[in-house]
């Protein structure tokens, strides 16, 4: 080739290659200061982050969203290391030698043989626990336990100890543990929790549908707002408020979450209260939420406060206990649903003649209003022949209304002067409650309702039918019995598990709780529908010496209920003599 061509094809490379480098550096300008923009736009929201169940991942991500410097790990919840022949056994039966020749293989990796240094054996390294480094084990965690670790999505329980939880951890929290399908207990061991922090925790928990036990101990909150945790959507079964510094403040609460006049919690079956500093007054108000409460089967009140006042509620609550003024109007308005689930539905048109409660020419003014106001004639100008019939009709009805009202009034006269309390004493004989009682019950109630009978017809008819959907039995319904001027209703016989060990009781309020126990085992003798009554009762380390003959009563009568406890074999006595 000839010198001058080969110049310029090397001149017409050099000048593309520049070309490719100048347009390479302007692409990364433009995306550079792409970028740049999308970094200083401050207005910009990031888009919501949605939860997939994968806790670990969403977790990780929505605290990198919160801009937390330092973002808990999550890890797998220690465990005692498994013994080889619990290895061996979980292995399938096809793959026994394999899984044999491994483990071998691996503990003769393991345990090498001691090597001799100095004329002393090398130490082996232990294997009843794994060492860390220093103070790792101190920093915060969040440990969990899955069904299966092979499956992220898998988390069945959750455990955070020894850290605080703020609200923006909490707000973490409330948005990953409604995803995870599997979670059904939370472990929040001295976390520093807040009156806030706690609102935000009752919040999210109906969300959480298979949660069942939450633990929260060591967790003093000023506020005591502890109650919101078992309101009416909560789920949980289990509830443990260990050493939270609860007093009789938060206890008052506790017993109205847990049962009263107007609303009873159903789903919590074991609620522990145990190194608190309840005392007579919260044990009071504890006892008051046992009145209604018939789910609740275990209790824990060790360690606190209580002394013979607060153990004489318990046991009465227990045995029988008198209704207030609340309770026995709520119980005659029980009966009188239960009695006539039809009184506060209105009768059809067709059948209005023959009404008992009123005659059936004398209309409701509603329904007067409502004809002036539809513009319809009334029923004398609808008849074109005049008004004699109608008028023959209205005294003849008038008159049968006049002679059932003298009736009822002749009723009431001899009722009254049987005395106010007639009815409830003779809802009782020895104990149990007769038909009478019931009747008087209903009676008293249809006669307060009078004129307004009318009125809110529809809340009525839901609330008896929600009544008679659900299965919950009201224990205001029980027998009662009429003594000194009160009306005694039998007591809680679903708690079977109470624990008032190392309280300030003494004597009396153990004399209590044995009476309580006795009248107990009586009605469960005679009737066993209603619970089986106190199985198990712990009263150890109380004011009370180990001598005391009450103690040794109570733990004499309680022992054979003891579903663990086990009699000694019984001596053939008359063999041996024979």
């Amino acid at each position: 080739m000839k010198p001058g061509r080969t110049k310029t094809t090397l001149y017409a490379i050099a000048n593309r290659v520049k070309m490719g480098k100048k347009v390479e550096k302007s692409l990364k300008e433009k995306n550079q200061s792409a970028v740049s923009q999308d970094e200083d736009d401050p207005n910009k929201t990031p888009e919501p982050y949605n939860c997939t169940g994968n806790f670990q991942a969403d977790f990780t991500e929505l605290c990198k969203r919160n801009n937390m410097a330092v973002i808990p790990p999550v890890v797998h919840r220690a465990r005692p290391p498994t013994s080889q022949s619990q290895v061996e056994s979980s292995k399938p039966e096809k793959g026994k030698e394999k899984g044999k020749t491994s483990a071998q293989q691996q503990q003769s990796e393991a345990e090498p043989d001691p090597e001799l240094l100095e004329g002393e054996p090398v130490e082996q390294p232990p294997k009843t626990f794994v060492l860390k480094e220093k103070f790792e084990y101190f920093k915060p965690s969040v440990q969990v336990e899955m069904e299966n670790y092979d499956k992220p999505d898998t988390v069945t329980e959750i455990f955070i100890r020894g850290w605080k939880i703020d609200e923006t951890m909490m707000a973490t929290f409330a948005q990953c543990w409604p995803v995870m399908e599997k979670l059904h207990t939370i472990n929040l061991w001295n976390t520093g929790l807040a009156g806030e922090t706690l609102t935000m925790m009752a919040n999210c928990i109906p969300n959480i549908v298979n949660l069942r036990t939450l633990i929260v101990d060591g967790n003093c909150v000023e506020a005591e707002n502890w109650h919101e945790l078992i309101s009416e959507e909560s789920p949980l079964q289990n509830l443990s408020l260990r050493h939270c510094g609860i007093t009789d403040k938060g206890a008052q609460s506790l017993g109205t979450a847990i049962g009263s006049v107007k609303k009873v919690n159903m789903k919590l079956i074991s609620l522990n209260l145990a190194g608190n500093m309840i005392g007579d007054l919260g044990a009071e108000h504890i006892a008051m939420g046992l009145r209604m409460n018939r789910t609740l089967m275990s209790l824990s009140l060790a360690s606190n406060q209580i002394k013979d006042k607060g153990a004489i509620k318990l046991g009465e609550v227990l045995s029988r206990f008198p209704l207030s003024h609340e309770e026995v109007v709520e119980r005659r308005k029980q009966f009188s649903e239960k009695g006539s689930p039809d009184r506060n539905k209105s009768p059809p048109p067709s059948r209005r003649a023959d009404s008992k409660d009123r005659p059936g020419s004398v209309r409701s003014s509603s329904h007067a209003d409502k004809d002036k106001k539809a513009g319809k004639p009334s029923g004398k100008k609808k008849d074109g022949k005049g008004g004699k019939d109608a008028k023959e009709e209205e005294k003849h009805d008038k008159t049968k209304g006049g002679k059932k009202e003298k009736e009822e009034k002749g009723g009431q006269k001899k009722d009254s002067r049987g005395g106010k309390g007639s009815a409830d004493k003779g809802s009782s004989v020895g104990g149990r409650s007769s038909g009478a009682s019931i009747a008087a019950d209903t009676k008293t109630a249809g006669k307060g309702k009078g004129k307004g009978k009318d009125k809110g017809k529809g809340p009525a008819v839901q609330e008896v039918e929600d009544a008679g959907a659900s299965d919950f039995v009201n224990p205001l319904t029980d027998a009662a019995d009429f003594i000194d001027g009160q009306l005694l209703v039998a007591g809680n016989r679903v708690l079977i598990n109470l624990n008032l060990s190392r309280n300030c009781i003494g004597e009396h309020g153990l004399a209590a709780l044995l009476k309580a126990m006795q009248y107990q085992t009586t009605l469960t003798h005679d009737s066993k529908s209603s619970g089986t009554g106190l199985m198990r009762i712990g009263v150890y380390k109380n004011k009370v010496s180990t001598d005391s003959e009450v103690l040794a009563k109570l733990t004499e009568f309680m022992m054979p209920k003891d579903p663990f406890y086990k009699p000694p074999p019984q001596t053939p006595d008359g063999d041996s003599n024979s």
